[in-house]
């Protein structure tokens, strides 16, 4: 059946969520957005197994951005996709996890829109969800936590309104705290959420490059993180996750390997 986007003369984008890593992870309809598209724009964060489904003779153009390194200006990713957009060819955002988790998708859909172009949305597993899930972790499991917070540990570039999450109130919230992007600031973030009361062995894991071959774990406690990072020589990109429902984690550290034998 043909794609209904191909009956409209409105140039249409696809932001489309890439998930955290195993392509088996994708959406059947990001599936579908990946096979059919003619250029692609992609973060580093997608893993190279996802990249592999692209088709033959489409263009792939990588756009990422990490901290610490050379990133692409958001700006300039923009201006590509309206302009291949605009050209008539079938554009695909693809985002690592979910592209309005973190992923500046809010920012390029309205970028797109006031350029005339039509968007379509396609929602992926986002890592603070699936990578706690990887080693057993709920995180609103009801036992324990009345509901998760997502937040970065990265503050905007651009110094914004905004800039740094409230740690003292997420410490008080009773929330299972799921951060992103907080390696490079974990000693800070410990600090601040000590600093709001929350208690030096409250259980933390992290879990690092979820659902590739390269997934690492620990669990440790609040109070511990930092060194055990370093011990173990956790590296981004990876969650941390803080609160009791970490206690339900079924191992001390994980190779992902174990879990695709299997396949």
């Amino acid at each position: 059946m043909m794609n209904q986007r191909q009956h409209s003369q409105t140039p249409c984008v696809s932001l489309v969520g890439a998930g955290p890593g195993d392509p088996d992870l994708l959406t059947l309809r990001a599936l579908r957005r990946i096979e059919a598209a003619d250029v692609v724009l992609s973060d580093d964060l997608v893993d190279a197994r996802v990249l592999a489904l692209i088709k033959p003779g489409a263009r792939l153009i990588h756009v990422g951005k990490r901290g610490g390194c050379v990133s692409t200006e958001q700006r300039f990713i923009h201006e590509l996709m309206i302009r291949e957009a605009t050209a008539g060819l079938n554009v695909l955002r693809l985002k690592g996890g979910d592209p309005f988790v973190f992923g500046r998708g809010g920012e390029e859909m309205d970028a797109l829109r006031a350029a005339g172009i039509a968007v379509e949305v396609v929602s992926g597993i986002t890592a603070g969800i699936a990578a706690p899930a990887s080693i057993g972790i709920p995180v609103t499991d009801r036992r324990h936590a009345p509901g998760v917070a997502f937040v970065t540990g990265h503050g905007r570039e651009d110094g914004g309104a905004g800039v740094n999450p409230d740690w003292h109130a997420l410490a008080r919230s009773g929330l299972t705290l799921v951060i992103y992007m907080g390696l490079a600031r974990v000693e800070q973030l410990v600090a601040a959420l000590r600093a709001g009361g929350l208690a030096a062995d409250t259980p933390a894991a992290a879990i690092a490059a979820a659902h590739t071959p390269q997934q690492r774990a620990t669990i440790c406690s609040l109070g511990t993180l930092a060194a055990q990072l370093h011990s173990e020589r956790i590296t981004s990109p990876a969650v941390l996750v803080f609160g009791t429902v970490v206690s339900l984690a079924y191992v001390q550290s994980l190779d992902y390997r174990e879990f695709v034998r299997y396949a």
